[in-house]
């Protein structure tokens, strides 16, 4: 369900009387029940009743078929796997109508990090010993814990939440974003900006509104200038202890586990998960999509392009196991150097 703090939903409206706003009142005939009222947009294994789910993919078919959404927006092909009592609206390119869907739900100009201010969610909420420095914005409905430190000429956009004991240095930007507790962010970090998300790719290039948030567990470091996306629906999580270096770049939906270390310049591309542990030297790069096992150590450089078991040890580009790894190399010397004999 996406967070109302921070993207004002224009519903509720009929099924019926939505599509037909969209040019897409044919989509309607076979519903059983045109006058139901979505109430909301959510990920497939999050939706609850009232809300409207995407699958536009047979990855996920089975997410699909386990669903407790009111609505179903489908490819075709994946309408035999909508469940009972879910209504099924299905076309080709469900995604394109899907995306228009968000911005007349959620319009981008009543969005907390766009409209600027939010009245309805009130004044800040300061707990006692908090420090604010010089020319630090906060937005309506902030909520900060005691003793955290806020440095100069950072932004907090409106409804973000912090917790206690947080040092939150010069300069920053969080925007749709919950901070947990003792939570240090060092200066020129971004975090809540808008997920890189992209339909009709190298012709219109329609975008994904990202409606999702990020969610920074306790005890959690994050180096200078690196840049944390919010999630296109559903969350980015940094988790328990975790520590990031300077100049790491993470993607919309990531989820990263506890007590990992990401060192600098590395970039984690959307939907890639991270379990606990896991240690990844400078300049790692994941292609999204994937899953890393927990304990799994990656050396620097390296370029993740598939889901790996945990314990994993990993080199090269493209990853592999790092005794291929060093084989090969060891391979390609030999050769490289010919046979001197004779």
């Amino acid at each position: 369900m996406v967070d109302t703090r921070f993207h004002r939903f224009s519903g509720p409206i009929a099924i019926a009387a939505l599509l037909d706003e969209l040019g897409q009142a044919e989509l309607a005939n076979g519903l059983s029940a045109p006058g139901r009222m979505v109430e909301g947009v959510s990920e497939l294994d999050l939706a609850g009743a009232g809300d409207l789910v995407l699958a536009s993919q047979p990855a996920y078919a089975e997410s699909l078929s386990q669903t407790r959404a009111s609505f179903a927006l489908v490819d075709p092909k994946l309408v035999d796997r909508v469940p009972a009592g879910v209504e099924a609206i299905a076309l080709p390119r469900a995604h394109i109508l899907f995306a228009s869907i968000l911005d007349r739900l959620y319009p981008a100009s009543t969005r907390a990090i766009l409209a600027g201010t939010r009245e309805d969610l009130g004044a800040p909420i300061f707990e006692r010993d908090v420090t604010i420095g010089s020319n630090v914005v906060i937005g309506a409905g902030v909520e900060i814990g005691r003793g955290t430190i806020i440095g100069a000429n950072t932004v907090i956009g409106p409804g973000v939440t912090i917790g206690r004991n947080c040092i939150i240095a010069a300069n920053c930007t969080i925007d749709c974003a919950h901070v947990g507790n003792e939570v240090v962010i060092h200066s020129g970090v971004r975090i809540g900006t808008e997920g890189f998300g992209w339909l009709d790719h190298g012709q219109g290039n329609r975008k994904i509104p990202q409606l999702g948030r990020v969610i920074v567990q306790d005890r959690v470091e994050i180096g200078a200038n690196s840049t944390i996306d919010r999630g296109a629906l559903g969350d980015t999580v940094i988790g328990d202890g975790t520590k990031i270096d300077n100049l790491v770049q993470i993607g919309h939906n990531c989820r990263i586990g506890r007590n990992c270390l990401i060192a600098a310049m590395s970039g984690l591309s959307g939907s890639t998960i991270v379990e606990d542990g896991v240690l990844m030297g400078g300049g790692v790069g994941t292609s999204g999509h994937l899953r890393i096992g927990a304990g799994s150590v990656i050396h620097g450089r390296a370029a993740v392009t598939k889901d790996w078991p945990a314990g994993s040890k990993l080199a090269g580009a493209p990853a592999q196991d790092i005794r291929d790894f060093w084989r090969e190399l060891a391979v390609t010397r030999k050769l490289a150097k010919g046979d001197k004999r004779g």
